[in-house]
């Protein structure tokens, strides 16, 4: 699997940085979670950035990581201005601020996907796993409504696909959180692997033809870090 989490190729402990506790899996997802998720995932992707540059510079631009990191942090400036606001108006605020700040074409990818999510969590209260998976349902229908691409065209909807089907049949299923969150993330970067085969069809990796085989996919690799951190953050 070569899903990065430092600079090293080592991955990255499943729990939070440190001796920290870990905390109890939780039941609902709720402002505290989405706090820690934002956390977790701008120390992930500071520490994912050099090798995630490396995957985009084999077929786009380099500067996945660098972006990346820069819309990582400009979420956690976002959300810590969001005194008292529920889950989904953060997660939203998240993606208003990746739209804004992350280049290329990850950014309103990405500033999609976080917003699809939260405008399709509970406005207010936690929401619960069947809220989650749906959401997450709704988010790649965003996303793919968006760039209009498909499982098996090298991009990041190769990891978010699985992923929320994954976590919707979970959720249907009667699976908690953490149960949805741990098989989604599998599923994520199950799929992120599975790029490393394919000729891209769409970006600017399409244009590179056979070239681009044989490279994982930048988006699909930095996808399921996304929902890494949030397993973590979660306590799954």
């Amino acid at each position: 699997m070569e899903i990065p989490n430092d600079t090293s190729g080592s991955p990255l402990p499943a729990g939070p940085a440190g001796n920290e506790p870990v905390a109890a899996p939780a039941s609902h997802l709720d402002p505290g979670i989405v706090h820690r998720w934002i956390a977790e995932l701008d120390r992930r992707l500071r520490a994912a950035e050099a090798r995630l540059t490396e995957l985009d510079a084999a077929i786009g631009d380099a500067d996945h990581g660098a972006n990346m990191t820069r819309g990582a942090r400009s979420a956690l400036t976002a959300i810590g201005e969001q005194e008292g606001a529920s889950a989904s108006r953060l997660i939203s605020a998240v993606g208003y601020a990746l739209s804004r700040s992350v280049g290329g074409a990850s950014g309103p990818l990405y500033g999609t996907w976080f917003t699809a999510l939260g405008r399709n969590l509970p406005e207010e209260g936690p929401a619960a796993a069947i809220d989650v998976a749906r959401a997450l349902v709704a988010a790649l229908e965003a996303v793919q409504q968006l760039g209009a691409a498909e499982v098996g065209d090298k991009t990041m909807v190769d990891a978010l696909s699985p992923a929320s089907r994954r976590a919707l049949d979970a959720a249907d299923s009667g699976a908690d959180l953490a149960g949805v969150l741990r098989l989604a993330v599998g599923a994520a970067e199950d799929g992120a692997v599975a790029t490393v085969p394919l000729r891209a069809r769409r970006g600017r990796a399409s244009y590179l033809g056979a070239r681009s085989e044989g490279h994982q996919d930048p988006g699909a690799t930095s996808a399921a870090i996304v929902l890494d951190a949030l397993r973590t953050a979660a306590g799954a």
